[in-house]
C-alpha cells in the first residue's frame, strides 16, 4: 500500500531528480550536517520495507540538497542478522534506482584488521568478501570469493584513504580472534555486517558504486578492550568531518 507520507517523498524526489544516494550506517548520521532535507519517509512506509530495529540505524530516507547538489539519503539499513533476505536487505537500493539514482555512496561502521586501521580513519573499500553462507567460507579457503563492484573512478577520488578489502558476515555477534585471524591471512583489511549485499545490488542495476569504512574499534583479537556496540557509536563520531569531505568530493563528480 502507498502511504501518503511516501506518496509526499516521492514527489519530493521527482521535482529534486537526484542522480546520487548516500547511506549512512551505524553512527554516520551526524554526517549528514550538509544535508538540507526538503522531505523524508520512515522505513515503515515505504513499500516493501519494514522498520530497522538497531540502535544507531533511524531508518528513514530523505531527499535533500547536499551542498546545493540534488541527493538521496539513507539513515541507517537493515541487517542480515535481524532475518531479512537479501531482497528486503537491498530494498534501498532498488528504491533509488527506481527514483532515477546513477550512483551510491554505501558508509559502513568496521573493526579494523590491517595495523594502520586504527579507531577514527577511513577505508575506501577497493573489495570485498561476502561472508554470509557456508559456501561462503569454502570460496575464501580456496582462494576465491573477492567481489570487486567498486568504481575505479570513484576509488581514484579517494587516494589519501587506506584502500582495502571490506569482509561482510553476518553478525549480530562480533567475529573471534581466530575469524579475524583467518580473514587477515586472507587479505581482508577491515569487517562488519553490511554494506556486500548492497554493493552487488547496485552493480547490478548499472548503479555506479563508491564505499567508505570508518573504522571504530579494532578487530577481535587485536585490540585492549572488549568490542561494545556503544564504542562504535561514540568512536563513529571521530571521523565525522574526514568522512563528510569524502562524500562531498563524491557527490559533486559528474554522473
Amino acid at each position: 500500500m502507498i502511504t501518503a507520507a511516501f506518496t509526499t517523498f516521492r514527489g519530493g524526489v521527482r521535482a529534486l531528480a537526484p542522480k546520487v544516494a548516500v547511506v549512512l550506517g551505524s553512527g554516520l548520521s551526524e554526517v549528514q550536517a550538509a544535508f538540507r532535507e526538503q522531505a523524508s519517509v520512515p522505513f515503515g512506509e515505504v513499500p516493501g520495507f519494514v522498520p530497522t530495529s538497531v540502535h544507531g540505524h533511524q531508518g528513514r530516507m530523505m531527499v535533500g540538497r547536499w551542498a546545493d547538489i540534488p541527493a538521496l539519503l539513507v539513515l541507517g539499513r537493515l541487517h542480515f542478522y535481524e532475518g531479512h533476505t537479501p531482497e528486503v536487505l537491498t530494498g534501498t537500493i532498488r528504491v533509488a534506482a527506481d527514483m532515477g539514482v546513477k550512483r551510491v555512496i554505501l558508509t559502513n561502521a568496521a573493526g579494523g584488521i590491517h595495523p594502520t586501521l586504527n579507531p577514527g580513519s577511513l577505508m575506501a573499500i577497493r573489495g570485498h568478501f561476502k561472508l554470509l553462507t557456508r559456501d561462503d567460507w569454502r570460496h575464501l579457503a580456496i582462494g576465491a570469493g573477492l567481489a570487486t563492484p567498486y568504481a575505479p573512478h570513484l576509488l581514484a577520488t579517494l587516494s589519501e584513504l587506506h584502500q582495502g578489502i571490506y569482509a561482510a558476515l553476518t553478525g549480530p555477534s562480533y567475529e573471534t580472534p581466530a575469524e579475524i585471524r583467518a580473514l587477515a591471512v586472507c587479505g581482508a583489511d577491515a569487517v562488519g555486517m553490511s554494506t556486500a549485499l548492497e554493493a552487488e545490488a547496485a552493480a547490478k542495476l548499472g548503479l555506479e558504486v563508491a564505499a567508505i569504512s570508518c573504522i571504530t574499534n579494532k578487530a577481535a583479537g587485536l585490540g585492549t578492550t572488549a568490542l561494545d556496540h556503544a564504542e562504535v557509536l561514540v568512536n563513529a563520531k571521530l571521523a565525522v568531518q574526514q568522512l563528510a569531505q569524502c562524500i562531498g568530493r563524491l557527490i559533486s563528480l559528474p554522473v
